[in-house]
């Protein structure tokens, strides 16, 4: 983690820690973690809340191309920031609970998506319409990789269910700081999305 990200990333959480839910930019550990499951062969990976662009830095050095990440970010100095760090990625400014509203990658299907989004500290109807957007983006068999600073998964079983959706821990690191946890979170065999699941909650 560049040094240079740390005060940044204070002032954000000063100014709404709710949504950034850190007081400092996700590690090494967690970064090389939540990442590890992707490859170059993965193809188009969506990123949530990349902050300061740690998650994003691991996936490059997984030889995941740069012209192959979009980047949805909420924070409009974190935004400008990816776009200077990641010039050939795809930066959004947009909240990731509108995902389901918007076809970002039409005729064609994304291969991961990594969640840097403090999802512990968001109501569930907001986890819900995120968890749907992202889920309508990514092909069969790919996955949602989340972390947490929690004991359990962050998605709570009723949305999972509601969605069609397993979590499966892959792992855990106390090199970060807080300690952190790395679920993957996929569709189960038989996933059944209702119409309304995004938009009637």
């Amino acid at each position: 983690m560049p040094a240079a990200d740390s005060l940044p990333f204070f002032r954000a959480w000063l100014a709404a820690p709710l949504r950034v839910a850190a007081v400092a930019p996700s590690g090494a550990a967690l970064a090389k973690l939540i990442t590890s499951e992707i490859s170059e062969k993965t193809g188009h990976i969506l990123e949530l809340g990349p902050g300061t662009g740690a998650f994003t830095r691991a996936l490059l050095a997984r030889g995941v191309a740069e012209r192959d990440l979009t980047l949805v970010e909420f924070d409009a100095n974190f935004s400008r920031m990816l776009g200077y760090r990641f010039p050939e990625a795809r930066i959004l400014h947009m909240d990731a609970s509108r995902l389901h509203r918007a076809d970002l990658f039409p005729g064609q299907l994304v291969g991961a998506s990594v969640s840097g989004l403090p999802l512990l500290s968001m109501p569930k109807r907001k986890v819900m319409r995120i968890l749907d957007g992202v889920f309508r983006s990514l092909r069969p068999g790919a996955a949602l990789y989340q972390f947490t600073y929690g004991p359990r998964c962050p998605v709570p079983r009723p949305v999972l269910d509601r969605l069609g959706l397993k979590a499966v821990r892959i792992g855990g690191t106390y090199a970060n700081l807080p300690p952190a946890a790395v679920y993957r979170i996929s569709q189960r065999k038989t996933r059944r999305l209702p119409p309304s699941a995004a938009t009637g909650i």
